[in-house]
C-alpha cells in the first residue's frame, strides 16, 4: 500500500471506497483544502495551497482554470496570508471595504461593516438574484438596503457611481421605498404616483409626500379587500409613525375616483 504524500490523508466514503483529503496548518490554524480520488491530485491541491500561503508574489489575478485548488479557497488563503484573517467565504479585505469573489473577474464590493455578516455566509446566485442562507431562510442580499424583490434599477434605486457590483451603502440611493409608490416629476417638482395591480394597474392617486403615498396604497388595499378582491398585497410599514398619526393620515388621504369605481363594480 502506498504511503500518503505530504498534506494528504486517506478517508472513506459511505460506500467504503477510498479517497484522499488535502489539508495544511498555517499560523496554528488547520485548513481543509479539498479532496480527490487520486492521491497525486490531492497532493497537488496541498502544494498549491502551501505555495499561496508562503509566496507573497502570487496574486488573485494569477489564478487559472486548471488550478487544482478551487478559486474560492484560493481567495481564502491569499486573504489569510495578506491580512491574517481566515474566512470560509471567498473574501479579500482592503482597508475600508472588502471584495466578495465569485470568479477572478466577478466580485461584489462591500463596506467593512458587512464583514461579520458575509464572513460566515455564502452568497448564492439564481436568476440574476443573490441570496444568503440566514436562519434557514433564503434572504435576498438587496433587502439589506431596503430594496424589494420587485424593485427596478433606475426607477426604485440606483448605483451612484454606475457600478452595479459596488454594494457599499454610500453608493446606493433608494428612490422609492414603499410598495406601489413611484417618484415622478411634475412641473419641476417631485410628486409620488401610486398604482396598485388588480387585473391591471389601477391609479390610486398622486401625492405631495412619500408618506402620504404609502398610506394611500394601504388604504387602496383595504378598499379592494372590502370589495371582495382578496389578493396577497403587502402593505407599507411606516417606521416610527405613531398609531394616532397614521390613523389621521389614513382618513385624510384621498384616493382616485377610478379606484373607487373599480371597487364599486366589484362589490
Amino acid at each position: 500500500m502506498n504511503q500518503p504524500l505530504q498534506g494528504v490523508y486517506t478517508a472513506k466514503k459511505k460506500d467504503g471506497s477510498q479517497y484522499y483529503r488535502a489539508s495544511l496548518t498555517y499560523r496554528n490554524k488547520h485548513i481543509s483544502l479539498g479532496s480527490h480520488n487520486d492521491m497525486k491530485k490531492a497532493h497537488e491541491i496541498y502544494c498549491t495551497g502551501s505555495a499561496l500561503l508562503t509566496d507573497s508574489s502570487i496574486r488573485l489575478e494569477d489564478y487559472r482554470e486548471d488550478s487544482p485548488l478551487a478559486f474560492a479557497k484560493w481567495v481564502c488563503l491569499i486573504n489569510f496570508r495578506d491580512n491574517g484573517l481566515y474566512f470560509s467565504s471567498p473574501i479579500y479585505i482592503r482597508p475600508r471595504f472588502f471584495y466578495y469573489y465569485f470568479s477572478p473577474t466577478e466580485f461584489f464590493i462591500f463596506d467593512k461593516d458587512d464583514l461579520f455578516y458575509y464572513s460566515s455566509r455564502r452568497i448564492s446566485r439564481r436568476g440574476g438574484h443573490y441570496f444568503v442562507a440566514d436562519y434557514g431562510m433564503q434572504i435576498n442580499i438587496m433587502s439589506r438596503y431596503g430594496i424589494k424583490n420587485y424593485a427596478v434599477e433606475g426607477r426604485d434605486y440606483r448605483f451612484i457611481n454606475g457600478n452595479q457590483n459596488d454594494l457599499r451603502y454610500e453608493n446606493i440611493e433608494i428612490i422609492n421605498r414603499f410598495h406601489g409608490v413611484n417618484a415622478v416629476q411634475e412641473k419641476g417638482r417631485t410628486k409620488y404616483l401610486v398604482k396598485i395591480h388588480v387585473k391591471g394597474n389601477v391609479t390610486v392617486g398622486t401625492y405631495d409626500t412619500e408618506i402620504e403615498a404609502a398610506v394611500a396604497y394601504n388604504k387602496a388595499i383595504d378598499l379592494l379587500k372590502k370589495a371582495g378582491i382578496d389578493k396577497a398585497y403587502s402593505p407599507n410599514y411606516m417606521e416610527g409613525m405613531s398609531p394616532d398619526v397614521y390613523t389621521d393620515l389614513y382618513h385624510s388621504v384621498q384616493v382616485s375616483q377610478s379606484l373607487l369605481n373599480y371597487c364599486y363594480r366589484s362589490e
